[in-house]
């Protein structure tokens, strides 16, 4: 009904939201035809959407995966403001897609991206019941983990530190409970899981290898509502209602495990007295000022205590706090300015007795950004913005405590600013080429007071060197170019290619495969060089049968500069020295990934393999040759199947196998001045046994949820149905039987593990 782009323009821009609770819809859509081709518009983070049409009148179709489309006529003769309510859907068959509508997959411009809903994730089967978001992160390709129940994840050859970590817009530096097998995430506050593997847009920065950015719920607008779970060690409830109807809400849960509970049932004095556990506390509270502004303030927190009667004391967590403000300046720009503030420490003690002694560590951020959305038209986007952080890392203090003869230990303070621009511009030629193509700018300083050492050729201290309050001795800085590029090649088909370079200026001191909460965080200085990081992927994505099947194989080649590694037999904590310890090098990985994904229908899952590899060439290590990353793996797989049968029963799988991780063995031994001394192998040149693993669940909706406001179901879950013991870690000891042979002995955590969980939402 319109004639060409030439004629007279408007816009119209609004709000996408969820009719039953009022929360905004992010990735939602809008589309209409122009002189018969389709144009649209993506719902951002918070739901705005903005679309330029010529004069004339439109048939606009709103609409969101599990939400029922709404359709609209408009006479578009002026700049229009239109807020849309879409409603959820009640047919199964729509419930059960996953959050990717039907060929966004193919058009899209970003790549390398997974995108997770609540509803994928509550399917799966989980550890002791527990839902768990970063479990499910490690079921996808190019992502890894190395060990049983860990928490830290591996993307495309890139270490545990190398993952940026955002719960709403604020950085999470140790992302696990229980030494690693459970997540800090409560799956009842999550909105939205998104991880870019690559393509990572430009308005994200620091890390080199991924960004997971979670955003929580914004609470229900509409009425109050609660929900909650009670499981085998853990139980959760989240409470949220309007602050004012329509206007604003807020929510607020809490998760504790109960573990602890048991312990004085033991005829063990010492573990009767002894403390286990951890809790979660979110909240989340947003106010709608007026059409053009509104105001968000979120935060976290959460805990792990550990104690031994009057032996040992230990706790960690993280804290967060963020701040918010969405305004519309008018119906083609829009601006969010965040400030965030995030917390992760640790102490750890013995309280009594000659050795008692208190040792404690933090990491603290101070952040402020803004970003703005410039929507020109529907073939131009342009998004630009720029933030300021200063980091403040205490590694480690130790001092004796009560009539304790030990001394007092510091190691010196570091502080740091980091500052960062960026701009972006997507742009679509024709109907099938789109490119997204941008830069990012970083610029990181040194600043004290503390005190840095200077290394010689050997490695040993040479100066050192005292730095006054507020000087700033030390400044790097760098352009990080990204571009992703999209040609569809037919409605059901594309291809897809896409360059970024990272920079990360701050790093994780750690030995081990696993994510501990003893690791710590350091900067770069004048000894350590920031990482960068430059990755190229291709990838081809098909659907089938109506977009009910995707497929895609991506190919990915990542090379890093100035990576770090640590000389054998390190020493890292409460070292002064500690950069001492570091070597560097280069290292490089590559591989392909393939996906097949069922996304409708009562039967849905995916199916994935990566074939990859990651070394490392360290100036000082293995001899400067070549050797495997720790977390290493030649082949992943991973299958994730759900069945819904009728609307009472859902029944879900996980099957995952891997290479086993690369480890240093020892591989004979010699006799040298009357001792015994183990030779080992070259730097990772040996591999622990493959992991493979089978779960299973079950759900159980009972038929009278459908008519009450009141619903629940029973989950069980069987965590390694077939027994299988994996290895957690292989130690090698003196074989009792013939003390010239080492024998290895493995220990692993969990051999079948049920456990049930009922859940309620009111």
């Amino acid at each position: 009904m319109c004639t060409s782009y030439a004629q007279e323009k408007y816009t119209v821009s609004g709000h996408i939201k969820n009719k039953s609770s009022g929360e905004e819809l992010i990735g939602a859509t809008v589309k209409t035809q122009v002189n018969g081709e389709f144009v649209g518009a993506v719902a951002n983070n918070y739901g705005f959407y903005s679309l330029t049409l010529p004069k004339g009148v439109y048939t606009l179709t709103y609409s969101f995966v599990g939400f029922s489309p709404f359709t609209k006529e408009i006479e578009l003769n002026g700049s229009q403001k239109i807020d849309i309510e879409l409603e959820e859907s009640n047919t199964l068959k729509e419930v059960t897609v996953t959050s990717e509508a039907g060929n966004n997959n193919i058009t899209d411009t970003e790549m390398s991206v997974q995108k997770l809903s609540i509803s994928e994730i509550r399917k799966m089967p989980a550890l002791m019941g527990e839902v768990d978001i970063i479990k499910a992160i490690q079921l996808l390709p190019g992502v890894s983990t190395v060990g049983e129940g860990g928490s830290g994840f591996y993307v495309r050859g890139g270490s545990v530190d190398q993952n940026l970590i955002l719960l709403d817009e604020a950085n999470v530096y140790n992302a696990s409970h229980l030494m690693g097998f459970f997540s800090v995430f409560n799956p009842d506050v999550v909105k939205e899981v998104e991880l870019y593997k690559g393509g990572i847009p430009a308005q994200y920065g620091g890390r080199l290898s991924s960004v997971l950015d979670i955003r929580m719920r914004d609470g229900n607008m509409k009425q109050f509502e609660m929900v909650g779970g009670i499981g085998t060690i853990s139980s959760r409830l989240s409470l949220g209602g309007p602050i004012v109807k329509d206007k604003g809400s807020v929510i607020v849960s809490g998760r504790r495990t109960y573990a602890d509970i048991f312990l004085p049932l033991s005829k063990n004095e010492d573990i009767q007295n002894s403390k286990l556990h951890f809790y979660d506390l979110n909240l989340k509270a947003n106010y709608k000022l007026n059409d053009n502004n509104r105001i968000y303030l979120s935060g976290y927190l959460g805990r792990d205590v550990l104690g031994i009667d009057e032996l040992f004391e230990m706790n960690w967590g993280n804290g967060t706090v963020s701040a918010r403000w969405n305004h519309v300046f008018t119906d083609k720009l829009f601006m969010n300015i965040t400030t965030t503030f995030s917390n992760y420490d640790y102490f750890l003690g013995e309280p009594t007795g000659p050795d008692a002694y208190e040792w404690t560590s933090n990491i603290k951020d101070y952040y402020f950004k803004t970003d703005l959305s410039y929507y020109i038209n529907p073939n131009h986007t342009l998004k630009f913005g720029g933030m300021t952080s200063f980091h403040q890392i205490d590694p480690g203090k130790a001092k004796g405590v009560g009539e304790s003869v030990l001394d007092q230990f510091l190691v010196p303070n570091t502080n740091a600013l980091e500052h960062a621009g960026y701009i972006s511009h997507k742009i679509k030629i024709g109907k099938r080429f789109t490119s997204i193509y941008g830069v990012r700018a970083s610029v990181f300083q040194n600043i004290g007071s503390t005190t840095y050492y200077s290394y010689d050729e050997n490695y040993a201290v040479a100066d050192t060197h005292n730095i006054g309050k507020g000087e700033i001795y030390n400044t790097y800085w760098g352009l990080e170019p990204r571009v992703g590029m999209t040609y569809i090649i037919n409605e059901s088909s594309s291809v897809k290619a896409s360059y970024n370079r990272t920079r990360q200026y701050i790093h994780l001191a750690s030995n081990s495969t696993a994510s501990s909460p003893l690791d710590i965080w350091f900067p770069s200085s004048p000894n350590v060089k920031p990482q960068i990081a430059d990755q190229v992927a291709i990838g081809y994505f098909q659907n089938f049968k109506r977009d009910m099947f995707q497929a895609s194989v991506e190919l990915y080649y990542k090379q890093m500069k100035n990576a770090i590694d640590f000389e054998d037999h390190a020493v890292l904590l409460l070292n002064p020295y500690l950069e001492g310890e570091l070597r560097y090098g280069r290292a490089f990985a590559y591989g392909s990934e393939f996906l097949i994904k069922k996304t409708k229908g009562n039967f849905s899952g995916w199916i994935s393999y990566t074939l990859s590899r990651t070394q490392k060439k360290i100036d000082g290590i293995n001899n400067n040759e070549l050797y495997f990353a720790r977390y290493d793996k030649t082949h992943d797989v991973s299958v994730v199947l759900s069945y819904e049968l009728g609307k009472c029963w859902t029944f879900s799988t996980n099957f995952t196998y891997s290479t086993g991780a690369a480890i240093t063995m020892p591989i004979g031994k010699m006799e040298y001045m009357g001792m015994t001394v183990p030779i080992y192998s070259v730097r990772n040149g040996k591999r622990m046994p493959d992991y493979h693993r089978f779960d299973l669940a079950v759900a159980f909706r009972p038929r009278k949820n459908a008519d009450r406001r009141w619903k629940s179901e029973w989950v069980v879950s069987v965590y390694n149905v077939y027994n299988r013991a994996n290895p957690y870690t292989i130690n090698f000891v003196e074989d009792e039987a013939n003390p010239s042979q080492t024998k290895a002995e493995m220990l692993y955590l969990f051999g079948i593990v049920p456990a049930i969980t009922y859940n309620f939402n009111f």
